[in-house]
Parts: C-alpha cells; structure tokens; sequence
C-alpha cells in the first residue's frame, strides 16, 4: 500500500478527514473542490500539505533556537492551521506525528538532514541550507529533477470511509536549478 493510499485510510478511519467521502462525477473529479488558502505571515515556512476534504492546512517550519541556528534534534516544527475554525494554529496530535504527518530526521551533513514522512518513507526529503540564498529549504528528486518544496497537495475522489480513493499527490516548488516553477503530479 502506497504513502497516499495509506495515510488518507489512516485519517478517515481516525475521523481526521470528516466524513465519509462519496463518489463524484467526472466534472466534480476534473477540478478540485476547495478554494485552497495560501498560508502567509509563517515564519521560517518550508512547504505545507493541504488534502481534500477540507482546508485546514499542515505547515512545516524550520525550527530554530533563540540564537537562530537549526535545532539539530527537532530542525522542523509542524502544526496544522485550522483554516475551517478560524484560522487557529494547534498542534498535531500523538498519532498525527507518529502515523501521518510527522517527519523523522537525520542529520547526514553539516547544515543537511535526510526528512522522512511518518506514513511513508521511501522517498527521502532533504533539509538543506541552498548555496544560492543560504536559507533552508526542502529538496527532493521527483522525475529526475531536484525541486525546492513549497507545496504538497492530496487529490482524494471519492471512495469509502475505508478505502479512500486517493488520485495524485501533487508536488510544487521550484527547480533548484533554473528557478522555474514545477508542479509535478504522481497519479497513484
């Protein structure tokens, strides 16, 4: 069983996701539901996680200490914003971080640590400071192409309570190379 085949059963069945999802016709399942917010006014944001059926949002923040260096035991903070409940900051719960959301990390370098989602962990995310702007990002290899993270979104169409039918996992960031915006799907 994939990351996203997994991890929307793991919410639904834990009540996580709301209500049981129902199938949509072609044209609902062409064109996302949701009028998604941007999340803005974040300090130190790597990249979010929005999924449908609602848009509260998972934000993923480099975490530093008072002196401004990356605490090395826990270098990412992450909270959900409660777009639904006002716009609320609250932090995950035990089973978001340790079955859903959360990220275990190893430091591999100096100013670099390998990042690995709790649901799945075979495709590795990099914390590393970008010798262009020496700030801190999220890479990753998707299509043989290294991107700076800036957003991850879950296309869920219908299903069960059980079985969610989870379409595509949609990665957007920018090309660490040339800067160009990349949007790149992985239909699962």
């Amino acid at each position: 069983m994939s990351l996203f085949s997994f991890l929307p059963t793991l919410l639904l069945a834990l009540g996580w996701l709301g209500h049981p999802l129902l199938p949509q016709s072609a044209t609902q399942a062409s064109q996302p539901m949701l009028n998604f917010p941007v999340p803005t006014g974040v300090a130190n944001q790597l990249f979010y996680l929005q999924r449908d059926p609602n848009t509260n949002t998972i934000i993923y923040q480099l975490n530093v200490n008072s002196a401004g260096k990356v605490d090395e035991d826990e270098p990412i903070n992450i909270f959900w914003l409660r777009y639904d409940e006002q716009g609320q900051r609250k932090e995950l719960n035990f089973i978001q971080r340790k079955f859903a959301y959360g990220l275990s990390a190893e430091k591999v370098g100096p100013d670099k640590y390998e990042l690995k989602f709790a649901a799945y962990n075979k495709v590795p995310f990099y914390l590393m400071r970008s010798s262009l702007d020496r700030a801190f990002h999220v890479f990753t290899v998707i299509n043989n192409r290294q991107i700076v993270l800036t957003r991850v979104y879950l296309r869920i169409e219908g299903g069960t309570f059980w079985v969610p039918n989870v379409r595509y996992i949609e990665f957007k960031g920018w090309d660490a190379t040339t800067h160009a915006a990349v949007v790149t799907r992985i239909t699962v």
